[in-house]
């Protein structure tokens, strides 16, 4: 089969290969033949973090796919062969960057099917992302609009995260602040549905003050740990929550305000059900499902920008790269494999 990979030849850079096809699927994993692939910075830090002299086989990475399901193991029950269906899957196994892939089905849902298949890779890791960090690491609740009249701030909102983020805050009720620093950012960010936009490029207390919001009760820091640590920590209302998913640079003092307010500190890490194989990893499953149907229902929209040509080492590249520039709206996704 037709693979992405880095190799020995390669690493690390990304290259054309050729796998084995794959044996049929056990337990309960299921085997996909893969229709498109979305791009995210794990892709970046994978291919940074490999060391080509250890690579026995070619690695395969990529975890955000749509395809449909060829095969299932004996012990899989909630897909049938022929099933389109989306994912993110497990960073600990052979990823998505291939014709084929297994995939344990409890990450796995039907896609959406008002998206086609380049659409719907858009979607996996980054809506499992802020779907757990909201409502899932966070107390809050998606549906029954509790928080209506409160401030939700999302550093980063027209990035892959920030985008879906903003979508299922505004359901949940909350008044939506995202941070963009060029024009058309902002506008994505609009488009998304925040009611607010400010620039994540100068102090932020500032801005929200001369909106008229003297504390947010939640904000979604996507961007950069440190560089906003020390500014949350005042702007935050007192038992507020911060959520965070980029790893500091340094140590981070968590002491007052954060003590004196009773602030609550919430990490995510969508692949952390997969990779300690926890006993409710089928909570994918329901949120890509639950999540699959808000978008047919017309109450989240899709978040991609762009297709980049068919899944080959050069699109990947020219992908890799313009997601690490900084300046990327919403995701980026390739489809079809050349002939």
């Amino acid at each position: 089969m037709k693979a992405v990979a880095l190799s020995r030849e390669s690493a690390p850079a990304l290259g054309d290969v050729q796998l084995p096809p794959p044996l049929p699927p056990r337990g309960r994993d299921l085997l996909i033949r893969v229709e498109a692939v979305s791009v995210n910075p794990v892709d970046g830090k994978q291919c940074a973090a490999t060391d080509a002299a250890t690579l026995e086989a070619p690695r395969v990475l990529g975890w955000d796919a749509s395809g449909v399901v060829e095969a299932i193991g004996e012990e899989a029950s909630l897909f049938a062969s022929g099933d389109e269906v989306y994912y993110a899957g497990d960073v600990t196994r052979p990823g998505c960057n291939a014709q084929y892939q297994w995939v344990d089905e409890r990450l796995v849902a039907r896609k959406p099917t008002t998206l086609d298949f380049a659409e719907a890779a858009a979607l996996p890791l980054t809506t499992l992302t802020a779907w757990e960090l909201l409502f899932q690491r966070m107390p809050l609740q998606l549906d029954d609009c509790r928080h209506a009249g409160q401030y939700l701030l999302v550093i980063g909102g027209a990035g892959g995260v920030g985008s879906m983020a903003i979508q299922l805050a505004r359901h949940a009720g909350f008044e939506v602040i995202a941070t963009a620093s060029r024009a058309s950012s902002a506008d994505w960010c609009r488009q998304m549905g925040a009611q607010h936009v400010i620039d994540h490029s100068r102090p932020l207390l500032a801005q929200l003050q001369a909106l008229g919001i003297d504390a947010v009760h939640v904000a979604l820091n996507l961007a950069d740990t440190d560089h906003y640590w020390d500014e949350l920590g005042q702007l935050l209302a007192p038992q507020g929550h911060v959520g965070l998913i980029v790893e500091p640079r340094g140590a981070l003092r968590i002491g007052d305000p954060y003590k004196a307010k009773c602030i609550g500190i919430h990490w995510e890490f969508m692949f952390a059900r997969a990779r300690f194989a926890t006993a409710d990893r089928i909570e994918q499953h329901r949120i890509l499902s639950r999540a699959a149907s808000m978008i047919d229902a017309g109450q989240l929209r899709g978040t991609l920008s762009e297709t980049l040509g068919t899944i080959n080492a050069a699109n990947l590249d020219i992908a890799h790269q313009r997601l690490a520039s900084g300046r990327t709206l919403g995701k980026l996704a390739l489809a079809g494999w050349d002939d």
